[in-house]
């Protein structure tokens, strides 16, 4: 950690100290407007955000109404910590505080999970959701291992809908349209029926746009959008002490493949001289449009009984996922580039959860749970990679078939020691049973493998899982804690080995084991909250992935590594109608031990895409018009250091710090029923790669969208 980073923790612990040791700071501001207060089930109950032990960013459903938050990139966007690419977008991979997998195989598995109505979605190309309808979005920084289980090393997002409301009709719809003509219509309605006893709610989005690039070879567009989603949800509380839910979603998406272009030669390899740098982001020239196609819906069913100590829950879903890939990964055709990459994969993937937890009556001096958890999935997958040689086709095809039983039994508890002070532990042991079969006889050519061949593995990894930390109040609307948390990532087998041999040897899993001391203060009567986090992360086994020079992409666990940083979040209400949020993040994310391969070692680099510094500021007016109308005005600016997409941490695979903007105005009817927003995205035009990789003599990837605007109407009932 250089010394300027040490100085800035050192600032961040002082000011927190300072401010919880003299709660009077900033109460000349005590006639502002009170900041709205945060609910948050980030430890699987109810509970004030501030009064949370843990890193916790929270997206409420204004903010992703407002700024238009709609699936994974940007909630990223907006998120100190947290980070994703596009490889391509229809299969995102999340990093958060460094921990991420680039591991898309079928038995492979992320190292930060989604959730989506507390149920993991289990597969990369499974994270389809729109964020229309949604009461809130939360990022849980950090393992999460006791309470959400396996494959949360880096943390979890936790994206909660709208529930049924079983006391008033209530309905709602918008539409959009914008530059490369975008239209986009979303509505629900909730209808609560049976004397109060039970609500429907419907959901529903369709979002499209033409392509952002032109394809110049067939004269059509590229990275478009075609995506529809729906939700349906019964609630029903027949008794007092019995709660229902059942819900259905579904997304649809149709879209071409994305632009591709080679960034840069890789120099010194025989193979530069086969390829064309092309580095226009408006224009491809891709020998086809590609196609990426997915299909995905799920059902979840809830039921809650009070019984005279505690709250009896089941939790069960069932997803399934039909996903299918093809473009050119070359971005050229025979004109431009001597070799032409294409291929794809195709996905059917069905998986499932039950869970029965039993949980403490609120208001109690001891806040607990406890519960049983199952997993499972099957997973079909090809992998398809087509090489055009001079008219020469290479066509090699791996077949991947995986099932996963998973099992856990979990306990966690709080317990108040006095008014001030609280302890918290919790354990969670976890066992995963993975068979997996992989083939690549089905193509015409091997061209990552050394030999042809028909492998079927086996193998259980188990884990325990923990945390323990304490909460001190030193005085009130101030909190103190600290945490101590672990995490596991299971163990898997390689998606595209390079022989029988390599197909049979599993990689082991991964752990990490996080120290968090932090600091939540509220000021001014509710008017500004100031929230502060050191961490430290030790990262072992972690698992990463390299290309080897026959294309091949073997994952290992790579040794050791060290995450520690230091994060701050203040919102302000400084008067009526303002209201400023700053968010940042400095993540200094290096191996200790790193050998991957004789020779090389990678000791003191960083971990691939973690930018070290990241900032979030969002200042916002709301002006009262004289006839009770408002006008609001709200910007978001976001910056990223540098980025390396390569642990070697040496050129090209490099992003260049990135300066984002977005903006809107509302106007709101006096009775707030209607409301037209003009809104503008990425509005200085910035330019970065969302992806890259090198082989074959290039540099290959994808820019990220240029800038986009529109105009929204809402109405509510």
């Amino acid at each position: 950690m250089s010394a300027s980073s040490r100085g800035l923790l050192v600032w961040g612990v002082a000011g927190a100290v300072m401010s919880v040791a003299s709660p009077t700071l900033a109460q000349s501001t005590s006639e502002s407007s009170e900041l709205e207060e945060v609910l948050v089930t980030a430890q699987r109950r109810g509970e004030r955000l501030q009064d949370v032990p843990i890193t916790v960013t929270v997206l409420d459903a204004d903010q992703i109404q407002q700024a238009r938050v709609q699936q994974i990139g940007d909630v990223a966007n907006r998120t100190p910590g947290l980070s994703f690419d596009a490889y391509p977008a229809s299969q995102p991979r999340v990093f958060i505080r460094g921990i991420g997998s680039p591991d898309r195989g079928a038995a492979g598995d992320p190292s930060a999970a989604v959730f989506l109505d507390e149920i993991y979605l289990g597969r990369p190309a499974a994270v389809a959701f729109d964020a229309f309808d949604v009461e809130r979005i939360e990022v849980l920084k950090g393992p999460q291992g006791t309470l959400y289980g396996r494959n949360v090393v880096g943390g979890a997002i936790n994206v909660l809908s709208r529930r049924p409301n079983l006391a008033a009709f209530d309905a709602g719809a918008e539409i959009t349209v914008g530059n490369y003509q975008k239209i986009d219509g979303a509505a629900f309605v909730n209808t609560p029926f049976a004397d109060g006893k039970a609500a429907l709610r419907a959901s529903g989005s369709w979002r499209t746009h033409d392509g952002y690039v032109r394809n110049t070879f067939t004269g059509n567009r590229v990275d478009d959008q075609d995506t529809s989603s729906a939700r349906l949800q019964l609630a029903a509380e027949p008794s007092d002490s019995v709660r229902l839910s059942f819900t259905l979603d579904g997304t649809r998406d149709r879209a071409t493949g994305p632009a591709q272009h080679v960034f840069d030669l890789d120099e010194g390899a025989d193979e530069a001289a086969f390829w064309t740098v092309d580095r226009d982001r408006d224009r491809t020239a891709g020998a086809t449009e590609g196609y990426q196609n997915r299909d995905t819906w799920g059902a979840r069913v809830q039921a809650d009984w009070d019984v005279s100590f505690a709250t009896l829950t089941y939790l069960g879903s069932y997803r399934t996922l039909d996903y299918e890939n093809s473009y050119d990964f070359d971005g050229g055709n025979a004109t431009t580039n001597l070799i032409d990459i294409g291929g794809g994969e195709q996905e059917q993937s069905d998986f499932y959860s039950n869970e029965v937890r039993i949980s403490s009556l609120p208001g109690g001096d001891v806040s607990w749970v406890a519960g049983l958890y199952n997993f499972g999935s099957d997973t079909d997958r090809l992998d398809n990679l087509a090489l055009n040689v001079a008219g020469d086709l290479l066509d090699e095809i791996y077949t991947q078939r995986a099932t996963l039983d998973s099992y856990a039994v979990f306990g966690d508890v709080t317990w108040a020691l006095t008014d001030r002070f609280s302890v918290t532990g919790g354990v969670r042991y976890s066992r995963d049973e993975k068979e997996y079969r992989v083939s690549n006889t089905a193509g015409d050519a091997i061209v990552r493998a050394q030999e042809r061949f028909d492998v079927t593995v086996a193998r259980n990894y188990d884990a325990t899982t923990y945390r323990v930390g304490a909460s001190f109040t030193p005085a009130e609307d101030h909190l103190l804690y600290v945490m101590v948390s672990r995490g596991f990532k299971s163990g898997g087998f390689q998606d595209t080995p390079a022989s029988a041999a390599d197909a049979a040897d599993d990689f082991e899993p991964e752990y990490a084991t996080q120290y968090e001391l932090g600091q939540k203060s509220t000021f001014a009567d509710g008017a500004l909250i100031w929230n502060n986090t050191l961490f430290l992360l030790d990262y072992t086994d972690l698992q990463t992935r390299r290309v080897l020079d026959n294309l091949s992409i073997v994952t290992d666990n790579a040794g050791e590594a060290t995450i520690q940083g230091f994060e701050t979040y203040l919102t302000w209400r400084a008067f009526a109608g303002a209201r400023l949020t700053v968010s940042y993040a400095y993540t200094d994310a290096t191996f200790d031990e790193f050998v991957p391969a004789p020779g090389v070692d990678y000791a003191g680099n960083r971990i691939s895409r973690t930018p070290e510094h990241k900032v979030v500021v969002s200042p916002a007016y709301e002006w009262q018009l004289p006839r009770g109308a408002t006008l609001s005005f709200a910007a978001d600016y976001s910056y990223e250091s540098r980025i390396f997409d390569d642990n070697s941490n040496e050129g090209p695979e490099v992003r260049d710090p990135t300066h984002f903007v977005d903006a809107r105005v509302i106007y709101t009817s006096t009775d707030e029923k209607w409301a037209v927003s003009l809104w503008g995205k990425n509005l200085t035009d910035e330019l970065t790669r969302t992806f890259q990789a090198t082989f074959l003599g290039a540099n290959f990837g994808a820019y990220n969208p240029p800038r986009t605007y529109g105009a929204t109407f809402s109405w509510n009932y």
